[in-house]
């Protein structure tokens, strides 16, 4: 069976951060895949459908990446979040907070 099949025309809603219980490992590795193939071709929408999904924090990560660069902030800090990068996270509240401080200035 090809778990590709099974993927809705209208794409999946994030329930959960944690890993689908249903999943096999081979099924979870396919749909990580298919994600990054739908990230490099550009298809950033698809591939946050699966990523969010799974719960694929490194997928997650790389859209906040993605997001930064393009300049939206604020989509950017969701992902991070999501994906428990602290790191990324914290500094991107940082640098909001800096902004915001000057605002005030």
């Amino acid at each position: 069976m090809d778990i590709l099949s099974k993927i809705p025309k209208e794409g999946f809603l994030k329930t959960t951060v944690e890993k689908r219980e249903d999943l096999n490992s081979q099924q979870r590795i396919q749909l990580i895949r298919r994600g990054n193939e739908f990230f490099n071709d550009g298809n950033v929408e698809m591939a946050r459908k699966i990523f969010l999904t799974l719960g694929y924090r490194d997928g997650i990560t790389r859209l906040g990446d993605f997001y930064y660069e393009r300049g939206k902030p604020l989509e950017a800090l969701k992902m991070y979040r999501e994906a428990n990068n602290r790191v990324k996270s914290d500094e991107m509240i940082m640098r909001m907070a800096q902004v915001i401080k000057k605002w005030l200035e």
